[in-house]
């Protein structure tokens, strides 16, 4: 498969993907496209690999990760997921953006390596054996990281709700 061809195809889904990990829609292109332009300079490695959509799903991982690394504050935006703007009808835009700003909110709160095994799993329905691929650790690891993270969101999803109460 050629490079265009590929990055065509996998371009929306991986927009989406660092949109979610991000919350931030143009954060979340800038890193997609510096993971295109890198795996573009090395297509013969990347095209040579068992799955090429996690290698690049990894590139962006490390790209979030090292831009993380790079800042010491960020503002979350909260994003709704931009596969959907193209619909014309939501049932409840408001309840959807109140989830959408309670879960980025929430996912900010974890650890980075937390954040994107959540994100995969549960966003873009990965085994664990990609999201290990994907964040280069072991499936064990993977496991871990889902399991603490969850213990941690469901904490504070109860923390907020007895704040309300």
């Amino acid at each position: 498969m050629h490079f265009d061809e590929f990055a065509r195809e996998q371009l929306p889904g991986l927009v989406r993907f660092a949109a979610v990990l991000t919350g931030d829609r143009e954060l979340a292109q800038d890193i997609v496209q510096d993971a295109l332009v890198r795996a573009h300079l090395r297509w013969a490695r990347v095209a040579g690999t068992e799955r090429p959509d996690l290698y690049l799903r990894r590139m962006v991982v490390n790209g979030y990760l090292s831009w993380r690394r790079r800042w010491y504050q960020r503002t979350v935006q909260a994003v709704a997921d931009i596969g959907r703007f193209g619909e014309q009808h939501t049932p409840d835009p408001a309840k959807r953006l109140a989830d959408s700003d309670q879960l980025a909110g929430l996912l900010t709160r974890l650890s980075r390596p937390q954040q994107a095994a959540i994100v995969l799993r549960f966003y873009e329905d990965r085994a664990d054996e990609e999201i290990a691929e994907v964040l280069g650790c072991a499936v064990g690891t993977v496991r871990s990281h889902i399991s603490r993270g969850l213990a941690v969101l469901r904490a504070r999803m109860r923390n907020e709700e007895l704040e309300v109460a």
